[in-house]
Order: structure tokens, then C-alpha cells, then sequence
């Protein structure tokens, strides 16, 4: 099954889209490759679903590539007596360890490692960045805050801390496993989720022994301040802009997302642009203007693939989601391509100058394939 554009699809598989007629109806829809969210399901679910995929892929006689989504480590309060509680703006709050439940004055945040690193002045996000603390005191077990944007917390919501690298394993124990299982298994790539710091890949990269490629998810500012050297280490990046939103202003995230991407251009490492893409259209059977517009600019900017995330996991359109963004890239690419082509940057080897000239004489001749010899698959991704 031939694709009529260069910019990739991700669909992300989830309750609506595990069926063996879903997964092939995706595909034809033009989804290239397939995110299994390692956050949810179990093994014997996961495996299940590589497995359909697998089968797509030789009743169709068409490629496909797996995506195994690491969950990382997600930080997340303990739980209330009454399951939620109302935080007014200027209250005080405490984070502790203390297992009780929690109430309107305080609550568990079973993460020490947090305390270690907090300092008078830093901010603590919860649920998604509604809830914003900022911490008064600290010790080695506590934080006291003031509540700064009020809102609802409830059981196990998550938190984000931005104004500090957290010392946390790059890899839960959750995680070392998902990552085994995920290479036995035989996906095409590992997302790495929460990466701070380049010795985080390395990790990874270490456990997988070659087996699959890591792509580093960009969603935190710490890892946007050590951008180049996460990027040197790394086969690919995912700008995951939901949680980058959470935790930087929400104004900050799009000159991010285009510098991102032109750097992973400038160096022919594979780059993915991730969240809300359509999201809308997890309940309605067609986007807004401003998702098509995000979905365009995208590939404006160069971006090598573009992800489907709730759009196809649980969305009551799925198949729609990844046909109209299918067509969204077609018609960007014909009436962009010439827009794309000036972001190049001039080749710094004999091998990206070559793989760039073979690339264009490709397009000018209309060239259905383009073949390399290669070792180490370089000249492939070059090319590509």
C-alpha cells in the first residue's frame, strides 16, 4: 500500500481500536504507525494487539511500524477521605509523607525524592497545571505551599514540578520491565517518556541492546535547556506538548516546537509532533479550523510524522481522525512543498550531499523508489 505523501501518521491503539478490523481499517485510513501506550493495559493485552498488527501487516503487504510508549516517571498525589477537595486561592496546603489520607489542609505526595529537591520559591502543578502551589517551607519530608491558583484536587491526580530536575531514575521498575517485554515482543521503537537529562536515554539505549530505536519525548523544560545533548544521543523526538504545556507557559510551547524541529532537521533525526492534533474530533466527526491549521503548520515546519493520541484510542471517530489528517499532509505537502524545501540547511558530509541530491532527482523524475546500500542505516534516514 503505497502512501501518496512523506509525512507519517501515528495512531495511537487504545479500547475503540484493538480489533483486528479496526487496526486494518486504520491503516487503510493511512495510520503508518501504531503507538501501544504502556501506561494502560497489560502485557497479554499489548501483546494481543502487536500481534493483530503483525497480521495487518501481511494480509495487506504493507509495512507498518510498532511505537512502544514507556510511561516514565509520573508523579502523582495520594487520596482524600471524601475522594476530592475544593483548594481556594491564598489557602495554605501541605505536601507530605504522612500515608493518611488526605483533607482541605494536606495530602500525601509518596515521592521523596521531590522534598530532596524542592526550594523555597519553586511551584508544584497538579491536575494538569488547573492547580498551581508555591512552596513557603521545606524539609525533607514536607512542603508547605500557598495555594496560588485555586481548583479541585482529587484522588491520585498527577504533579508536575518545573522549576526543578528532579533526581528520579530515568526508568521505573514498571518501565525496565515494559521495556524487555516491548523488545521481546519486536516493536520498531521505544518512546522514553520524562526525559531530564541524555545520561536518561543512555539508559534506555543500555537495556535495549539494539533491539529497538529510542525516540525522546520532549515534554518537560529541563529537557528542552538540554535539547542538544538529548538529541546527539537519541534515533528520534517526540515534541509532546501536552505536559511541555503544563509546565512552561502555554505561550512558550509553539517557538519550541518549531526550534525543535528544525534542529532534528538539521541533523536528519526523525522528529514527531504530538497532542491534540484533532482532538476535537473525539467527539465530533470533523476538526476545527484551528486543528487543521496545527495540523498544516506542522508540516510546514518539517515535521517528519504527526500523532494521534485520544483521537484514535478512545474516540468515537477514529477512523475519520486519521483519514482527515491523511489528507490534511497530502494537500499541505502539494501546496508546501516548496516552503519545506527552504528550511533545508546546506549538507555538512559527502553523505547528507548525496542522499540530498538523490532525494531531488527522485522528485523530479517521479521515482516510485529509492534503494541505498548502507551499513549502519544512516544513509536510509537521510534520504527519507
Amino acid at each position: 500500500m503505497r502512501r501518496h505523501r512523506n509525512v507519517k501518521i501515528v495512531a495511537t491503539l487504545g479500547p475503540v481500536s484493538s480489533t483486528y478490523e479496526m487496526i486494518r481499517a486504520l491503516h487503510e485510513a493511512g495510520a503508518d504507525v501504531f503507538r501501544l501506550n504502556m501506561s494502560h493495559g497489560t502485557h497479554e493485552e499489548l501483546a494481543a494487539r502487536h500481534a493483530v498488527i503483525r497480521q495487518v501487516e501481511r494480509d495487506l503487504d504493507s509495512p507498518i511500524a510498532i511505537l512502544a510508549d514507556l510511561q516514565g516517571p509520573k508523579l502523582r498525589v495520594s487520596t482524600f477521605a471524601n475522594g476530592a477537595e475544593d483548594l481556594v486561592e491564598g489557602a495554605a496546603f501541605r505536601l507530605d509523607l504522612d500515608p493518611a489520607e488526605g483533607d482541605m489542609t494536606r495530602v500525601c505526595l509518596p515521592h521523596p525524592e521531590i522534598f530532596a529537591a524542592l526550594e523555597v520559591g519553586a511551584h508544584l502543578l497538579v491536575n494538569d497545571g488547573k492547580i498551581r502551589l508555591g512552596v513557603e517551607s521545606c524539609g525533607a519530608d514536607f512542603a508547605d505551599c500557598t495555594v496560588v491558583t485555586g481548583g479541585t484536587i482529587s484522588n491520585r491526580k498527577g504533579v508536575n514540578v518545573p522549576d526543578v530536575v528532579l533526581p528520579l531514575a530515568a526508568l521505573s521498575e514498571k518501565d525496565r520491565k515494559d521495556l524487555e517485554f516491548a523488545c521481546q515482543l519486536g516493536v520498531d521503537w521505544l518512546a522514553l517518556s520524562f526525559v531530564q537529562r541524555a545520561g536518561d536515554v543512555e539508559e534506555a539505549r543500555d537495556l535495549a541492546k539494539g533491539r529497538a530505536a529510542i525516540l525522546s519525548k520532549i515534554e518537560k523544560p529541563s529537557a528542552v535547556k538540554s535539547f542538544e545533548e538529548i538529541l546527539a544521543v537519541s534515533d528520534g523526538i517526540m515534541v509532546a506538548r501536552g505536559d511541555l504545556g503544563v509546565e512552561l507557559p502555554v505561550q512558550n510551547v509553539p517557538p519550541i516546537q518549531k526550534r525543535l524541529v528544525r534542529r532534528c532537521r538539521a541533523v536528519a533525526k526523525p522528529v514527531i509532533v504530538a497532542t491534540q492534533m484533532l482532538d476535537s474530533m473525539i467527539t465530533n466527526s470533523s476538526p476545527t479550523r484551528a486543528e487543521a491549521t496545527d495540523c498544516a503548520n506542522a508540516v510546514l515546519d518539517g515535521a517528519d510524522a504527526l500523532m494521534l493520541s485520544g483521537e484514535t484510542s478512545v474516540g468515537a471517530f477514529a477512523i475519520e481522525a486519521v483519514a482527515t489528517m491523511a489528507r490534511i499532509i497530502a494537500r499541505t505537502e502539494e501546496g508546501g512543498f516548496e516552503m519545506i524545501r527552504a528550511l533545508r540547511t546546506t549538507p555538512k558530509t559527502k553523505g547528507g550531499a548525496i542522499t540530498r541530491a538523490a532525494a531531488e532527482v527522485g522528485a523530479i523524475v517521479g521515482a516510485k523508489y529509492l534503494v541505498t546500500f548502507t551499513q549502519s542505516g544512516d544513509s536510509a534516514r537521510r534520504m527519507a
